[in-house]
């Protein structure tokens, strides 16, 4: 199973990660996506837009307009969806112009605690 995780980091520790992996030229085992606040994911992942990819997920490349069929909303809210989190790098654009969600699930880390 292909997962990501979308996380809320320090810039500083996500950095680390990536320099880690451009000197030993070996990733992490899952793909990782960092925010620096948990505001900042819940402004990309609202909840239409999580709705979006749960229909996406392991569904391989489809358009917006099936994408928006298979969530019932208009093509056109759902190709704003789509822009936003083709932006912030959640998904993809094949070379056809098609979106993809290349994962089969999504895991979602992040620690609150007492100030």
């Amino acid at each position: 199973m292909k997962t990501i995780i979308l996380d809320v980091r320090q810039p500083v520790s996500a950095m680390g990660d990536f320099v880690s992996a451009w000197k030993t030229g070996q990733s992490r085992q899952a793909a990782r996506i960092s925010f620096a606040t948990p505001e900042l994911l819940w402004q990309v992942l609202t909840a239409k837009r999580w709705e979006l990819l749960k229909a996406l997920c392991g569904a391989g490349p489809m358009s917006i307009r099936e994408a928006a069929r298979r969530v019932e909303r208009d093509v056109k809210a759902v190709h704003g969806d789509i822009t936003a989190l083709l932006e912030a790098g959640v998904i993809d654009k094949t070379t056809d112009g098609q979106i993809e969600f290349a994962f089969d699930a999504v895991k979602v880390e992040f620690l609150l605690q007492a100030a």
